[in-house]
């Protein structure tokens, strides 16, 4: 089975929850849908946490805004990686401080060295990723090739800050043949946003009192910790 998890930010005790309550079997697969960081108390833990826990399953990663802010802030260069000037308006300082940024003599972005492994896992996030019937990003698609009839080229036409920040597709009735998964977006009442068969969204607002969700497919079964 495959399951996706939605938005960490940090929150290392709900993760390990929900990997407790997950019913887990070997030769199950994982995916995250970004946003491990910031606002929660425990970014560094949560990246170490997914580390150790790609060792034991076949996982994915996708990077989240958050991440992408991130490498941006500390000066690291890919067209994914941008908006690093409100880093730290975003939750980013409680990031800063799980790595230990503050305790340098001179704290400089471009001068911080993260772990060597925690280094790794940032550079091989991916921004999309493909699998049966469903599309998983992190937040949405471009609006210009959402009615296209083809998924692959709707991500072609997708900027990375749409599929990092748009809000404006994600309920959007659209024709690519595959249920788009993504995080980024919970509601008010902190509940999966079912909009089949077009989407389902499962940042249920962990970093805001909320659960944190995984959703189980194909039979998209739901998984949530408080």
């Amino acid at each position: 089975m495959l399951y996706a998890i939605g938005d960490i930010h940090g929150e290392l005790t709900k993760l390990d929850r929900l990997i407790e309550e997950l019913p887990l079997e070997r030769g199950d697969r994982l995916i995250f849908l970004g946003d491990y960081i910031d606002r929660g108390p425990d970014a560094a833990g949560v990246v170490a946490r997914l580390i150790d826990l790609s060792r034991h399953y076949e996982c994915r990663f996708l990077i989240g805004n958050h991440e992408s802010m991130f490498l941006d802030f500390l000066g690291w260069r890919k067209s994914w990686y941008f908006g690093g000037d409100a880093f730290l308006m975003n939750g980013g300082d409680r990031t800063l401080s799980s790595y230990g940024y503050f305790g340098q003599e001179d704290p400089e972005p471009t001068k911080f060295g993260l772990p060597p492994s925690h280094m790794k896992f940032y550079e091989n996030l991916e921004i999309s990723h493909i699998e049966g019937d469903y599309l998983f990003v992190h937040a949405g698609l471009g609006e210009k090739g959402i009615q296209s009839g083809d998924v692959h080229y709707a991500l072609r036409a997708s900027r990375p800050e749409d599929l990092l920040w748009n809000r404006n597709t994600i309920e959007m009735p659209h024709d690519l043949g595959i249920t788009i998964i993504y995080g980024h977006t919970p509601r008010s009442d902190f509940a999966v946003r079912h909009n089949e068969p077009f989407s389902i969204g499962i940042d249920t607002g962990a970093a805001y009192g909320g659960p944190l969700t995984a959703i189980r497919l194909p039979d998209e079964a739901l998984y949530s910790v408080p």
